[in-house]
């Protein structure tokens, strides 16, 4: 077994947590209490880890193929680049408070093993700058949570003199014995009879770098929580907690470091369980608060927010549970205007932004979501098959029907939901939603970012790339043109209707010009046009 961290040992660390969150994930949902009884932080904890694995295996993935094109003996990358990989992803992919400052934790590992290597040494002191570092990022740090078991955990390892083995060992006991001490440190976990849920996450997330470092995987550790503390009439252990800040605001931010600093002010006067993490620019902001739209603005004059999340906590209080839908859609779009479109039909949409494809726990959540008993997934991108695969397999063991209609675009995601009738028997509303998805043509016209080899040639960067079924078949350097020629390439097997999709960077007469060329050129044709607002491609093109 290795006695020091390499990147293949934290790509398997990634994989490991995140089975074990898999596992452990609805026991974390349940005993979630604080900050908010929200019952998702260990389905936050689980898309944090998702993100991180998936950034680390990006790094694996771009190192083979630079390997393979210098003909070298294959290797693997340098710990440097798979840490900070891992951190990195984990930032981005952040959710809710636990998940946020576990990406600090994360980061904080990261500031230490991409220094050196990841001997017994380097992992004490990357424990101990990781729990001093998730201090720092909690505006108001409180015992009993996951920043206790942090220190409990850099505090055994650091009074362990032996290999890396028995340092992660170390680590991972003391967490334990720090989580089962979290009830009689924080009341309103003793109250309900549980241990804080961050606590636990990270206790899952040590235990797979013990089975990681050692190749032994460690017991399911099953908390000592004392029963529940009896009640009393200032605070019953059932009641709701009322009074708290009714929205979670979060969002990645690039601002610099005084920016950030006036933010953390602002957003601590606005709200609470405010945790800003992140560092060089890219900063994830975690806030409750009643005013969402203050907490934004505050984003907007510190930096550039985006890929905000608002959650309406108060909602989730007073809603009373709603029975299930018999059958719902769930469908990957590729911009803001078809999200609206397939909403607008009655699907739950997951928004895949240019370069942010979702993880399969957020396909999962959607589906939960859509709150049905029987649901069409509809993955939209033939990179997202085994994504979509995962997430529906894991849904399936929760007493979910799910059916995945491979989809390898938005144009095809369109045609099916447009057969949709949730009257028919599933099996029969599936077949013609694969049916119609399977009969549709899709194309789409793109911009090259660098030189390189297509199938229709070599294009430059700049050039405009025609692509029909995922392959280039037009390069050209005007977008009217080569769209004209990819739909005549298209027609040219014949076609009953052409969908244009069109992206906020099209030109603004593009679509009026095609669909006049489409009724000139091509007799019986029929032509609708959609707005698809910011997305990746300027013009998506579905023939059926």
């Amino acid at each position: 077994m290795p006695q020091s961290l390499d990147a293949v040992a934290v790509r398997t660390w990634c994989s490991l947590a995140l089975e074990a969150l898999g596992r452990a994930r609805e026991e974390i949902d349940a005993i979630n209490v604080y900050p908010v009884a929200d019952g998702d932080t260990g389905t936050n904890l689980y898309l944090t880890v998702e993100s991180a694995a998936q950034a680390v295996e990006a790094v694996f993935t771009a190192h083979e193929t630079v390997t393979r094109a210098g003909s070298g003996q294959a290797s693997a990358p340098a710990l440097a680049d798979a840490v900070r990989a891992m951190a990195h992803g984990a930032l981005i992919g952040a959710r809710g408070n636990s998940g946020t400052i576990l990406a600090q934790l994360l980061r904080g590992m990261a500031q230490v093993l991409s220094g050196r290597a990841a001997d017994a040494e380097a992992l004490r002191r990357a424990l101990r700058r990781a729990a001093e570092s998730a201090y720092q990022a909690v505006a108001h740090p409180v015992e009993g949570t996951v920043l206790t078991v942090a220190t409990a955990a850099a505090e055994a390892a650091e009074r362990t003199g032996g290999d890396a083995t028995e340092v992660v060992r170390a680590a991972y006991e003391g967490a334990r014995t720090a989580l089962d001490a979290t009830p009689r440190q924080l009341a309103v976990l003793g109250r309900a009879g549980v241990v804080d849920a961050g606590g636990r996450g990270l206790v899952a997330v040590l235990g797979a770098l013990v089975e990681t470092v050692s190749g032994e995987a460690v017991a399911v550790h099953a908390p000592k929580a004392p029963a529940p503390l009896p009640e009393d009439d200032d605070c019953p252990a059932d009641a709701p907690q009322e009074g708290g800040p009714a929205f979670e605001v979060i969002y990645l931010l690039e601002a610099d470091d005084a920016a950030v600093a006036r933010l953390r002010t602002r957003l601590d006067g606005l709200g609470d369980s405010l945790v800003v993490v992140g560092g060089d620019g890219l900063w994830n902001v975690h806030v409750h608060v009643d005013d969402a739209g203050a907490a934004v603005e505050a984003g907007v004059e510190a930096g550039r927010p985006y890929r905000i999340r608002i959650t309406h906590f108060a909602a989730d209080r007073v809603a009373p549970p709603r029975e299930r839908a018999q059958r719902a859609v769930v469908a990957v779009v590729p911009g803001e205007g078809l999200a609206g479109l397939c909403a607008e039909a009655g699907a739950t949409t997951v928004l895949a932004r240019p370069g942010e494809p979702p993880a399969s726990g957020e396909l999962a959540e959607a589906i939960r979501r859509a709150h049905a008993r029987e649901v069409v997934l509809l993955p939209n991108d033939a990179d997202l098959r085994h994504t979509a695969a995962a997430a529906a397999e894991q849904v399936r063991t929760e007493g979910v029907r799910v059916a995945l209609i491979p989809t390898r675009a938005a144009v095809q995601g369109i045609a099916a939901l447009a057969v949709h009738e949730p009257e028919r028997r599933f099996d029969e509303d599936v077949v013609a939603m694969t049916s119609a998805a399977g009969a549709t043509r899709y194309g789409e016209l793109a911009v090259a970012e660098r030189q390189s080899w297509t199938t229709a040639g070599i294009c430059q960067a700049g050039d405009v790339l025609g692509l029909i079924d995922g392959d280039v078949a037009v390069i050209g350097s005007d977008l009217t043109a080569a769209a004209r020629t990819v739909l005549d390439r298209m027609l040219a097997a014949g076609g009953e209707m052409v969908t244009l999709v069109l992206g906020e960077d099209a030109p603004a007469d593009l679509a009026a010009y095609l669909e006049g060329y489409v009724r000139e050129s091509h007799l019986a044709v029929d032509t609708v046009t959609y707005d698809g607002g910011r997305q990746s491609s300027p013009l998506l093109i579905g023939v059926e």
